[in-house]
């Protein structure tokens, strides 16, 4: 049964008559909120300006400017979902962290197509993939520096290769690095 009281309340949000509303409020079973919705998409009330949030019961409804999402409830009902996409607003903790796994995952891709290249004389002793490296600097640090420091004094030369990494600059300042490890090597034979 609806009362007057709901409908002057759904008066209150939409420009609609009295019957209109009685309509509308007996078709969504009292729901004030679910006669909002059926009313826009009737399209005889208009969207909210500038976005907002409204929770009612077994419908929510997340209106931001953007795409519309529907889904059903465990009563059956239809949760209507709008929202940016990209955006930022109306982002629930699962989008967050879709958001989070997929820079994760760059990122682990980054440093797999991003290379460490070690060389003794001219030849490539290795090619370690800037993820495992970094793996290695996180769980054995005190190990993996000073082995890399020794290995200066050994000939052995280090520079990175790849798209992100292969720059001239970062592989100038390994070369002046290995230079200066050999200059103090060979200062400290004379």
């Amino acid at each position: 049964m609806v009362t007057l009281e709901q409908v002057e309340k759904l008066r209150e949000y939409a420009n609609i008559s009295y019957d209109e509303a009685k309509i509308a409020l007996e078709n969504a079973e009292g729901d004030i909120l679910q006669a909002l919705i059926d009313l826009e998409r009737q399209g005889k009330v208009e969207s909210p300006q500038g976005g907002g949030q409204y929770v009612s019961g077994a419908v929510n409804v997340i209106s931001t400017a953007g795409s519309e999402k529907e889904n059903r409830n465990h009563h059956g009902k239809e949760n209507v979902h709008y929202g940016k996409e990209n955006g930022r607003e109306g982002s629930s903790f699962g989008q967050t962290m879709n958001r989070f796994f997929k820079w994760v995952g760059r990122v682990i891709h980054k440093g797999n197509v991003n290379a460490l290249i070690v060389e003794k004389n001219g030849d490539h002793i290795i090619k370690l993939p800037v993820t495992a490296l970094v793996l290695l600097l996180v769980f054995a640090f005190w190990f993996v520096i000073p082995l890399m420091i020794i290995g200066l004094f050994f000939s052995f030369r280090y520079s990175f290769q790849g798209p992100d990494l292969g720059c001239d600059k970062v592989n100038d300042a390994m070369d002046s690095v290995a230079r200066a490890a050999e200059d103090f090597k060979n200062d400290i034979r004379k």
